[in-house]
């Protein structure tokens, strides 16, 4: 397979202060700059780590490496302020980088920030046709995609209209319209994306996934992990301006999880103090994890496959009927679920004291993709006592990709609800319609 990317120890360095300008005095000054051996006084910092920033210059990349095949897929993944704005404006030949190369092999239709590549003086009409034209294309080539585009952008309506009266909104569906249609053989979409409403971006996804499934290379940048995951089949996390892993995308999504803090990259927890320990002197939580089948601690679970929420405590006084129980959350906060341990042989038993691990097993193809938090609670019923209810426990991280069956189907946008079930169909032919 042919290669379509290489990036070959690919630097950038920033002057800290001064600003970008595209005026002629400005490129004049930076060509005087060159001349003499001079720093380019017209260079622009972005937002990033103050560690990278030595001597008044910010380095945004650092010996960056990797090679992308024709036909792949693959996602950027990182911290704001990884680099990862950066390499795609190298990528895309906005700017130049301080040391390495680039080779790319290929048309390159980049889709960056709101309004990339378009003329604002100019109608939506006119910047289809100059987009088409620095592609490549040839105008009887456009004018055959045109209403496609059109359609898929949903400003019909306003194509004759500049492109400086539009919202950044209708600009981003334009824009990407336009890049995903007119064929490139590199398309690289970053988070812009997330400016349009919900219902576009699954257009746009399931557009994306047309793009990979038709040879054409995708690089795409985003912070959401399960469309990631979803379309891409490799993904390159940078950290610090390197690249810290490039491998299968639930292997690198889980390692970015792990790394970024918070509850996101908890799937495992354990109170050694009793003492100090969730609960009361009934009973005390102490351990809850996230495991697979095998009994790995997992922070990134597949969709379609089973995980066991393990919650480990301690009884110390006897004769309590106690229910475990696991209380699970999305990341907006909506209760996925409630479920308690009402069906084991100690359904309705008193419990002696002792050390106690209950298990909750959840099913493949129930929920839905996303970050899952987990409460784990210890109550009685009758009466209704709670001896321990620690919230945000552990969590979790559900992933879809597009390498088997799910109850997404062919479908590449982001579905909404809570739980994703694969349920059972029949669908009988019952007869033709009469004319």
């Amino acid at each position: 397979m042919a290669t379509a990317i290489r990036v070959d120890r690919l630097s950038k360095e920033y002057q800290l202060g001064v600003l970008n300008r595209t005026t002629l005095y400005a490129e004049m000054q930076s060509w005087w700059a060159r001349v003499r051996g001079k720093e380019d006084p017209n260079s622009q910092v972005e937002p990033g780590n103050a560690a990278h920033a030595v001597g008044g210059r910010f380095r945004a990349l650092n010996d960056v490496s990797f090679e992308i095949q024709q036909g792949e897929a693959v996602g950027i993944i990182g911290r704001n302020g990884a680099g990862k704005s950066t390499l795609l404006k190298i990528l895309s030949k906005i700017t130049a980088p301080t040391s390495g190369r680039v080779l790319i092999k290929g048309r390159v239709a980049s889709l960056l920030e709101v309004g990339t590549g378009f003329h604002l003086e100019l109608t939506g009409r006119e910047n289809v046709y100059l987009n088409g034209a620095i592609l490549g294309m040839t105008r009887r080539d456009i004018a055959a995609k045109f209403d496609e585009i059109a359609a898929f952008s949903g400003v019909e309506a306003f194509l004759d209209t500049p492109v400086k009266r539009y919202s950044s909104g209708m600009k981003v569906r334009l824009a990407f319209a336009v890049a995903a249609h007119l064929e490139p053989e590199i398309l690289i979409i970053d988070e812009v994306l997330a400016v349009g409403d919900a219902a576009f971006q699954k257009k746009c996804l399931n557009k994306m996934q047309d793009v990979g499934k038709g040879g054409r290379t995708v690089l795409f940048v985003s912070h959401n992990m399960p469309a990631v995951t979803r379309l891409c089949p490799r993904t390159v996390l940078l950290a610090d301006g390197a690249v810290e892993r490039d491998g299968p995308s639930p292997e690198v999504v889980h390692l970015y999880l792990q790394t970024a803090g918070g509850v996101a990259g908890s799937a495992s927890r354990e109170w050694a103090d009793p003492a100090t320990a969730p609960g009361d002197a009934v009973a005390r939580l102490r351990a809850v994890q996230v495991q697979d089948r095998s009994g790995k601690i997992r922070s990134t679970v597949k969709i379609r496959e089973a995980v066991a929420l393990r919650m480990e405590f301690d009884v110390l006084a006897e004769g309590r009927v106690l229910v475990p129980n696991v209380h699970l959350y999305n990341e907006d906060g909506t209760c996925i679920f409630v479920a308690g341990d009402l069906h084991s042989e100690w359904r309705g038993r008193p419990r002696m004291p002792g050390r106690y691990l209950s298990t909750a097993w959840i099913p493949g193809d129930l929920l839905a993709e996303g970050l899952v938090v987990v409460h784990v609670a210890l109550s009685e019923l009758r009466p209704v006592l709670v001896h321990f209810h620690e919230r945000d426990a552990v969590a979790f991280q559900v992933v879809d990709s597009l390498d088997g069956d799910s109850a997404r189907g062919d479908f590449a946008g982001t579905l909404p609800g809570v739980v994703r079930p694969l349920l059972e169909w029949e669908t009988e032919y019952r007869a033709s319609i009469p004319a």
